[in-house]
């Protein structure tokens, strides 16, 4: 089997140096984040890398104030569902926005979340 274009190895090194990238299906136009490996639409495997503004809104959010023992020092913090303008979703962690701000349908811009040079997550801040 072939390798995806865009692996969530690729997918992690390419949030860390600020890009945020889907994969759109060659054969049908669906456009899909995080990488899979067959289209959901489809089942064809043709993907291109997109590379994505970054700009959303947030559609859900929760409020963690219990979080497993790598993360109890950040609580509380927010993680979110964020519809990117291009379309797609996906879950990120909210930074520099205060908790009792949050709100469905703010507007969030991606910025990577680095721990020991390492991306810990996507993460997504005011706009």
């Amino acid at each position: 089997m072939t390798e995806p274009t865009i692996t969530a190895r690729v997918f992690f090194e390419k949030a860390r140096s600020g890009q945020l990238t889907a994969i759109r299906c060659g054969a049908c136009g669906e456009l899909a984040m995080p990488p899979k490996e067959l289209c959901p639409s489809c089942h064809a495997h043709q993907w291109q890398p997109v590379t994505l503004v970054g700009d959303g809104t947030i559609a859900s959010f929760t409020v963690i104030r219990v979080a497993p023992r790598a993360h109890a020092a950040d609580v509380p913090y927010a993680v979110a569902v964020v519809r990117l303008k291009e379309g797609v979703s996906i879950l990120g962690r909210i930074v520099d926005v205060p908790l009792d701000k949050l709100a469905v349908g703010l507007p969030v811009r991606f910025r990577p979340l680095i721990a020991k040079d390492l991306t810990a997550s996507v993460g997504f801040g005011p706009a």
